[in-house]
């Protein structure tokens, strides 16, 4: 598919990138303070996962941009309302508990997401997704498998962890928010129509917190705003962070 045929494309392609950079850089923020060494390092792989995926997906999202922008600029010099990453995975990492919850919700969405992107009328993008599925798989075990033994565990990790799903659950409802980017992306058979993932998001998510004990809550997911460049507080806070060192050294090289 050449570039004039979907202009669509690349906040597509930021979408993806921007998720799992700041996802990415969320969990970054256990290293050395996992609740034991296994789990320290495993967050750490995940972490590296994401941010090796938003790489792909920001490169590609600059070469079609055609503006002169790498990975790099894309991730470093952007401001905060460039940015148009879901506003879930901006909040701070808080308990493990919720760190835990936040990725399985993420994973869930993102394993379907990536599984329909595979199959893109754009090569490139199919082969992109198809590479992050696979990891996807994996980051969908290691936090399912979690959610269940702290849901299910004691009565300390079942109040934690519902605590979380009820402050993550209203943050949800932006998996499936569309605009006219979604709607010609779907048409040219490059992208899935976001409400054709919630019926398979929700059965998987439902199945896993009914074998972890926990109870949805009941109202509307109704946080939006990420994708049009609306965030909360905490964004802006972690970009400065992110950023400081190669806004600190303009055209360093390493």
């Amino acid at each position: 598919m050449a570039k004039s045929e979907a202009p669509a494309l690349v906040p597509c392609l930021l979408r993806l990138g921007d998720d799992r950079l700041v996802l990415g850089h969320r969990n970054s923020e256990w290293c050395g303070h996992g609740p034991v060494l296994e789990e320290d390092i495993a967050i750490a792989n995940i972490s590296l996962d994401l941010l090796g995926q938003a790489t792909l997906f920001l490169r590609l999202a600059g070469e079609l941009e055609g503006k002169g922008r790498d990975e790099d600029a894309l991730a470093y010099w952007r401001d905060e309302n460039r940015f148009t990453n879901l506003q879930m995975l901006e909040l701070p990492r808080g308990d493990f508990g919720f760190t835990i919850l936040r990725q399985f919700l993420f994973d869930a969405w993102s394993f379907h997401h990536l599984e329909a992107l595979a199959s893109s009328a754009h090569a490139e993008l199919a082969a992109l997704a198809a590479k992050a599925h696979k990891e996807t798989r994996y980051h969908l075990r290691h936090s399912s498998e979690w959610v269940v033994r702290l849901g299910d565990g004691t009565e300390e990790s079942h109040r934690r962890i519902q605590s979380s799903l009820d402050e993550l659950w209203p943050w949800t409802g932006e998996f499936f928010w569309q605009n006219e980017v979604d709607a010609e992306l779907a048409a040219a058979g490059v992208a899935p129509d976001p409400e054709t993932l919630r019926a398979p998001w929700e059965s998987m998510v439902k199945e896993l917190l009914g074998r972890a004990t926990l109870v949805i809550p009941s109202g509307l997911m109704r946080m939006t705003g990420g994708r049009l460049g609306r965030h909360t507080e905490h964004l802006g806070h972690m970009l400065a962070e992110m950023q400081i060192v190669a806004r600190s050294h303009p055209g360093a090289k390493w």
